[in-house]
């Protein structure tokens, strides 16, 4: 585990595809995880159920915990 601002990394690796993901608890607020892809593109997923995601070509989509999708253009 290792303590990275408000939160603490409890699991990480790589899978088949060679794409990066790590599991982060926040204490009392929940965990949540991030995944960084071989393409560019990352995605957050948070613990209060919010989401972003970022194709790495300059799209990215936030997502609020009661799935409201909100486009986040440059």
């Amino acid at each position: 585990m290792s303590k990275r601002g408000d939160y603490t990394v409890t699991g990480h690796g790589t899978n088949k595809e060679g794409n990066h993901w790590c599991t982060r608890d926040y204490g009392s607020h929940g965990t949540g995880h991030h995944y960084s892809n071989k393409d560019g593109s990352f995605y957050y997923q948070n613990p209060d159920g919010s989401k972003y995601h970022n194709n790495g070509a300059g799209k990215a989509t936030f997502t609020t915990p009661n799935g409201h999708i909100i486009d986040l253009q440059k």
